[in-house]
């Protein structure tokens, strides 16, 4: 069938089994919104408020369901605005296809209104990016596009469609959805390495990460390390990938990690890592790191093995066809000393938890947990309500903790939010700070628009809480610019965007605001007053190693 490059890409986006897009449109798109309202019973458009948070939704979406999210938007400052949201997808590998209108082919160079050499521009923080010259190429072009996005390491794909590309007319024929590229398991040579460190270890540590919720490798995990005894332990990027309750998952590791899950990392003789990258909120000082223990490091990415710490063994290959290999290979071998020494670790670590009385910090999350359902999304922002998040939230399902990692974008979450709920077709909560809820505060217009159940717990110390935590710290306390004094209402912010809002400032009052937000149909926002002076601890100092690792603190005030 003959049809207009506009009508071609919105009909292979549904044939590559595109149920959902986010985006914002312009004068250099509007071909393509006129064929998103011409299919509109075949694919959903969802309008955001502004274009970053419309990446950031895709993004959430592409997070929870493992498809591959796509956004739309216009030339010029509508193509820019997706940046971050494209940055923030790549450095947590996620797989993202950006469409962006662009001028006439004729006019490109000519600095014309709302021209931008977008694929200039993203190329460091995509996997690919094309400029569509030619509409016989445009449909071949998604395929592509959606295949590199998934394939492999995931990640963002960005697509620029001149106007004229858009208008014009040639051939369709609609193929199937493409299929990632085939994976394969790391050289045989390199898993006989690897099952000889493992067999010879007396004090081995799992460490995971997103790389294994990609793989959904879940499983061979978990038999790997029954079988010769270990804990588990993982990256921000891998909780919930595993229950958190499972007896051998002692939480996140590293810079603001559970301290026997870093202890355990750094007394052991074997790390057994699993789709992670090792940067340095992990590792902290890579001289001091895990100076004791040998690295098995498994990632379909061969760049990053051996990029920022030595592995002894590295295998570049699919996790779980390497774990499947490699686990017939393997003793059984229980290792009495070495649980009783992680044991210890949980038993100190216990007497590092928060438990004063009020509305801290840690409380707040462990009141949330009551209302989470076992497919309930938790998206964040970034601060010192993520990390109180990653250390107290409890998880049934994979792929139900959405923040960002890599990039550490504030403002993140409400975007990631609404995707996240289009992905699971439930109710999403967005935990955030008043400060990152700033940035992008104008995405309540979007959840009240859609009636999106969100559930906004907005952890408000009116300050910028981490990097004060920081300047406590390290910087003779000169709070420089982290004190926000606002005065701004949420309550009165959410009401007047038609959403349900109120103040708590005791757990009991949380409590009951929990749950009438549950049992409301739109977004709510909670405004939950915390201290300025609150802290997350454990914390390992900047160049510092596990054993600097600070579990107390008392601030003068």
């Amino acid at each position: 069938m003959i049809l207009s490059g506009a009508d071609i890409l919105v009909k292979t986006l549904i044939e590559q089994g595109c149920e959902t897009v986010f985006g914002y449109p312009g004068g250099s798109i509007l071909n393509v919104y006129d064929s998103l309202y011409a299919y509109q019973n075949e694919i959903n458009h969802i309008l955001t408020a502004h274009e970053q948070g419309a990446a950031h939704a895709a993004d959430g979406y592409a997070r929870t369901t493992g498809k591959v999210g796509v956004v739309i938007s216009t030339s010029g400052p509508g193509a820019t605005n997706l940046v971050t949201g494209i940055a923030n997808a790549y450095l947590d590998s996620i797989p993202m296809v950006a469409i962006c209108g662009n001028v006439s082919t004729t006019q490109i160079g000519t600095d014309s209104f709302q021209e931008i050499d977008i694929t200039g521009i993203t190329l460091p923080i995509t996997k690919h990016n094309y400029f569509v010259g030619d509409v016989k190429d445009l449909a071949d072009t998604v395929r592509e596009a959606f295949r590199l996005a998934k394939s492999g390491r995931p990640g963002p794909v960005l697509i620029d469609v001149p106007k004229d590309v858009q208008m014009a007319k040639c051939e369709y024929e609609p193929l199937a959805p493409v299929e990632k590229d085939n994976v394969f398991a790391a050289k045989d040579v390199r898993i006989e390495e690897a099952e000889k460190l493992i067999n010879a270890s007396k004090r081995p540590y799992i460490y995971f990460g997103g790389g294994l919720i990609t793989a959904n490798a879940q499983e061979e995990m978990l038999a790997l390390a029954e079988k010769i005894d270990a804990p588990i332990g993982c990256s921000l990027m891998g909780l919930s990938a595993i229950p958190t309750d499972h007896m051998r998952f002692l939480g996140m590791q590293g810079m603001h990690g559970h301290f026997a899950s870093s202890m355990a990392m750094h007394k052991a003789d074997l790390i057994i890592s699993l789709g992670v990258r090792f940067n340095d909120r992990v590792t902290g000082n890579r001289q001091k790191f895990a100076t004791g223990a040998k690295i098995i490091h498994i990632d379909v990415d061969g760049s990053e093995l051996c990029k920022t710490v030595n592995a002894t063994c590295g295998l570049r290959g699919d996790i779980k066809l390497t774990l499947k290999k490699l686990l017939p290979l393997i003793n059984e071998d229980k290792k009495p000393e070495w649980m009783e020494k992680v044991n210890a670790f949980i038993q100190e670590e216990e007497t590092y938890l928060d438990n004063r009385e009020g509305l801290t910090p840690r409380k707040a999350i462990l009141t949330l947990n009551k209302y989470l359902g076992e497919n309930t999304a938790v998206c964040t922002d970034v601060g010192q309500h993520q990390m109180w998040s990653a250390q107290n939230l409890n998880f049934k399902t994979a792929r139900r903790f959405v923040s960002s990692g890599g990039l550490g974008t504030m403002g993140f979450g409400f975007g990631a939010a609404i995707g996240a709920a289009f992905g699971t077709k439930e109710r999403s909560v967005l935990v955030t700070g008043d400060g990152s809820f700033g940035m992008n505060l104008n995405e309540l217009a979007t959840a009240v628009r859609y009636n999106i159940p969100i559930v906004i717990l907005l952890m408000n110390n009116g300050v910028l809480g981490m990097v004060r935590q920081w300047q406590t710290l390290f910087y003779n306390k000169h709070y420089s610019n982290t004190v926000l004094e606002r005065k701004t209402d949420f309550t009165a912010l959410a009401k007047a965007f038609g959403a349900n809002g109120e103040a708590v400032t005791t757990p009991e009052e949380l409590d009951a605001a929990l749950k009438r937000a549950f049992k409301t149909e739109g977004p709510y926002v909670i405004d939950c007053k915390i201290d300025k002076d609150e802290f997350v601890l454990p914390m390992l100092p900047p160049g510092g190693s596990m054993d600097d690792i600070i579990t107390k603190l008392e601030v003068e005030q």
